[in-house]
């Protein structure tokens, strides 16, 4: 009998150490929730409303603060490309000032020489009809 008291002793050891593992592993599981209150509540004790109050300010001046910064980035991107639009409508305006320059150039020298040819022909017709005019009287 004395073995089987030894293997009822050491089999009792056994589930007392097993009892006592599981009893510290419960214990450090139950203290998780506890050790984030107290903390929280340390953390609570730390921020007063005035202080938070402060923080919220400087977090809110910190943030209209970027959205100001953004303004005058896109503000700088629009004026460019406002720029570069401006340049392309002033060369396309260059573009057709020129070409209508052209335009009345040539048609003046065409003016120029239709003018010069209308006399010519003023002329000839001019002549025919007084021709026909002196023969009409005296045929009558």
């Amino acid at each position: 009998m004395g073995k089987l008291k030894t293997y009822q002793e050491q089999l009792q050891d056994i589930v007392a150490k097993g009892i006592n593992a599981a009893e510290e592993q419960q214990k450090k599981l139950a203290s998780k929730p506890f050790e984030y209150a107290e903390k929280l509540e340390t953390e609570a004790r730390e921020y007063s409303v005035k202080t938070l109050r402060t923080r919220y300010y400087g977090y809110s001046e910190n943030l209209f603060e970027q959205l100001r910064s953004l303004n005058t980035r896109f503000g700088s991107f629009a004026a460019d490309l406002v720029a570069k639009l401006e340049k392309e409508a002033a060369e396309g305006a260059d573009t057709v000032a020129d070409a209508a320059d052209e335009v009345t150039s040539v048609a003046q020298s065409t003016k120029a020489t239709a003018q010069a040819k209308k006399p010519a022909a003023r002329k000839a017709t001019a002549r025919k009809s007084t021709s026909t005019a002196k023969k009409s009287p005296a045929t009558a």
